[in-house]
């Protein structure tokens, strides 16, 4: 399946197929020098494959984790461009989860003001999601994604085969951002999964989850309006992040537990029970303090107020300016008591 992209002269094809790895020069324009991205804690072999396909490949393996989303990281992926003799009529493509698309994307979109971009997600959270969109981004001072560009890539190829190496909390990882698109725009996708067997509607799911994530970008690339939404449990999982990632959460268990102050009553019950059913943590024990000091620093932030979402019925949403204080108090609620 072939989705497109419509963004003029950014569009770009999503090519969704079992097997679209083994032949990705099918897709890709890899007949020349191209520059692959990994990280040592996705199977060696899938980069090996691209790199079979390449030209002229040159490959560099990150150490897995947040922590190579960072200027040390991206100095080296650098230099060793510059090394190789990148221009601007080379590539670069990611093999990998959010981070190695993050880290290669940024890369790709500062390297000689900007080269082709090829995204190849490994993970289910990079296929549902982060692998389409252009956000691209390292960290700072502890601080996601604060330094970053918008660099859409040239084509995204996404393969459910490799997701077989996936451990299953991997797996639940990515769902969170599925559902975060379900409970705020598919009201059919949430209820499928939360009355359907997961595992075997996963096509459809990264099918459903793609589909609304392309309607988000095609009618704001930029993030001036309805791309925020998308953030829907990020504002609160980025401060989590931020704060616990040092004790092993992942990005979309964080989501998770972010997505749970922003909705109340029997919405929230069916989400608690939705997040307990994909195996998403629900519950947190956290200094509310450090939580809270990450979150100020959150790009959504207005002065003394925060830009959140804010689910008022399953499928919907609303927009909603909230002052620190409130936020703080909602978080206190949910998680203290």
């Amino acid at each position: 399946m072939t989705l497109n992209m419509n963004l003029g002269a950014n569009s770009y094809d999503i090519i969704l197929e079992h097997g679209a790895i083994q032949k990705a020069s099918e897709y890709l324009n890899l007949n020349r020098k191209v520059f692959v991205i990994t990280d040592d804690g996705v199977p060696a072999e899938y980069a090996d494959i691209v790199c079979a396909q390449c030209k002229h490949p040159v490959k560099a393996v990150v150490a897995q984790g947040e922590d190579s989303k960072g200027f040390p990281t991206f100095e080296k992926l650098c230099r060793m461009m510059l090394e190789n003799g990148f221009t601007r009529t080379d590539a670069v493509v990611a093999v990998g989860g959010g981070v190695v698309g993050d880290l290669a994307g940024f890369t790709a979109a500062s390297f000689m003001r900007g080269i082709d971009f090829y995204n190849i997600p490994t993970t289910l959270l990079s296929e549902v999601d982060s692998s389409i969109g252009g956000k691209t981004a390292i960290n700072l001072g502890g601080v996601k994604n604060i330094i970053g560009a918008f660099h859409q890539p040239k084509c995204v190829l996404i393969d459910p085969d490799v997701l077989k190496t996936l451990p299953k909390r991997q797996i639940a990882n990515g769902l969170a951002e599925s559902i975060k698109m379900a409970t705020t725009f598919d009201a059919e996708l949430f209820e499928l999964i939360e009355n359907k067997d997961i595992a075997e509607n996963l096509d459809i799911i990264i099918e459903r989850s793609l589909r609304i994530k392309k309607y988000v970008v095609e009618h704001d690339e930029k993030e001036k309006g309805l791309r925020k939404v998308l953030n829907f449990g990020h504002t609160i999982g980025h401060g989590i992040e931020s704060y616990e990632g040092l004790h092993g959460l992942y990005h979309g268990e964080c989501v998770a537990l972010g997505m749970l102050p922003m909705c109340e009553g029997e919405i929230r019950e069916r989400l608690l029970r939705v997040l307990e059913k994909a195996e998403l943590p629900t519950k947190l024990d956290f200094d509310a303090d450090r939580v809270f000091e990450a979150i100020t620093h959150d790009k959504k932030l207005d002065g003394e107020t925060l830009n959140v979402i804010y689910v008022p019925e399953i499928g919907k949403f609303e927009m909603k300016k909230t002052p620190l204080s409130d936020f703080r108090t909602v978080l206190e609620e949910v998680f203290c008591k």
